[in-house]
């Protein structure tokens, strides 16, 4: 079996709902980030064989194989195919196990796996509500309401599960919260995340062009008391609107190579694909199966959690990455060091290749060898990806 290798990591800047990134369609915001992939690495874009991407609300502007009308936008040849990919918000993270496993097995030496998501123009669950609302019928089958008697899966119920089951208070998880906007601030400042940033030129609501360069999530003014001030989502819970991850507009691509693909673009890795789960678990509690995956990684990996450099835990609720501390005993100042999406913001199927992009980025300033990311997805299931820096 070959290697596989990330040479090019981008993502756009996260525009909040209704926000920066609006007025823009996610079939051009996704080809943005594939034409940045192409221009770091001065590829030939006729070596790319197949772009694979990540989108969960495939309808409206993103229905149609997004990822192909994607490429058709990006101003990519035409010879480029692609496919689009749903594993709710893995879905770009999986695209980097489909397109790693093709390289891998060299049936072809340059893919692109990348995600979009834009929630202001195709909101979440969209195309599921609007076939309900159009007497389509609902996706839970008669079998499925026959295993499930009586339930209706939610994040939102499971990250209370979560909580009650671990013990965190509301207090944990405001702390944590607020954490992730102080981590979010101090790497924008600091220019962190400027070499995984495409910019994406936008017009103003006064008709001024800008190019959009900073996650719009991020409170720069965010207090402790404020976020604790935030009302619950469920009376009695301990999950509110600050503690869980915000909506978002985004983009995000990953360059991806075989040894063939390296000498053919004539360019040197950032990061090596070391190993790749994906699992399946309660689809009820539903979100607390990134601990569980990452247990498995790490066997099937021959690793230890000490191993591990750096860790992308998304952010979908607070509950979510402080249960994956506790549950694998990890070391939270390896965790999220930039902030997560509590603060940056979640663009669903964007979300895998986004923080992959910033693991990448992150191990090379700082030098670190080892980084685990991992996500939970709606059906109880969870991708866990492991890289090495190269």
């Amino acid at each position: 079996m070959g290697e596989a290798y990330i040479v090019a990591a981008a993502r756009t800047a996260g525009g909040r709902k209704g926000g920066r990134l609006s007025g823009v369609h996610p079939v051009d915001l996704a080809g943005q980030v594939l034409k940045s992939l192409v221009e770091r690495t001065n590829a030939d874009p006729a070596l790319i064989e197949d772009v694979i991407m990540g989108c969960v609300s495939q309808g409206g502007e993103q229905a149609v194989n997004v990822a192909r009308n994607a490429v058709l936008a990006s101003g990519l040849p035409e010879s480029v195919p692609a496919t689009s990919v749903d594993r709710q918000c893995g879905s770009s993270q999986q695209a980097l196990h489909f397109a790693a496993a093709t390289v891998m097995s060299g049936q072809m030496d340059v893919v692109i796996a990348a995600g979009v998501e834009s929630m202001s123009r195709v909101p979440m669950g969209s195309p599921s509500i609007l076939a309900l609302k159009a007497g389509q019928g609902s996706y839970m089958s008669p079998a499925m309401q026959a295993r499930y008697p009586g339930i209706q899966f939610s994040q939102f119920a499971g990250a209370e599960m979560i909580a009650k089951k671990y013990g965190f208070t509301k207090d944990d998880l405001d702390a944590f919260a607020f954490a992730s906007h102080q981590k979010a601030i101090a790497a924008t400042k600091a220019g962190t995340f400027d070499g995984e940033i495409v910019g994406i030129e936008i017009t103003t609501a006064d008709g001024k062009t800008e190019t959009h360069v900073i996650d719009e999530g991020i409170r720069f003014d965010a207090s402790l008391e404020g976020i604790k001030g935030v009302k619950l989502l469920v009376e009695g819970g301990s999950v509110t609107a600050a503690s869980s991850s915000q909506i978002c507009d985004g983009a995000s691509g990953l360059l991806v190579v075989n040894e063939r693909g390296l000498k053919a673009l004539g360019v040197e890795p950032l990061a090596r694909i070391h190993h790749m789960t994906v699992t399946g678990g309660d689809p009820v509690v539903m979100l607390e199966e990134p601990v569980f995956a990452t247990q498995k990684a790490l066997k099937r990996a021959g690793m230890k959690i000490d191993e591990i450099d750096l860790y992308e835990v998304n952010e979908a609720f607070a509950p979510v990455p402080l249960a994956w501390l506790q549950g694998n005993n990890a070391d939270p100042d390896r965790l999220n060091i930039s902030g997560g999406a509590i603060a940056l913001g979640h663009p669903l199927g964007g979300s895998g290749a986004k923080l992959m992009a910033t693991l990448v980025h992150n191990l090379r300033r700082t030098g670190k060898r080892y980084g685990l990311q991992t996500m939970c997805e709606g059906g109880g299931l969870a991708n866990v990806t492991i890289i090495e820096r190269l």
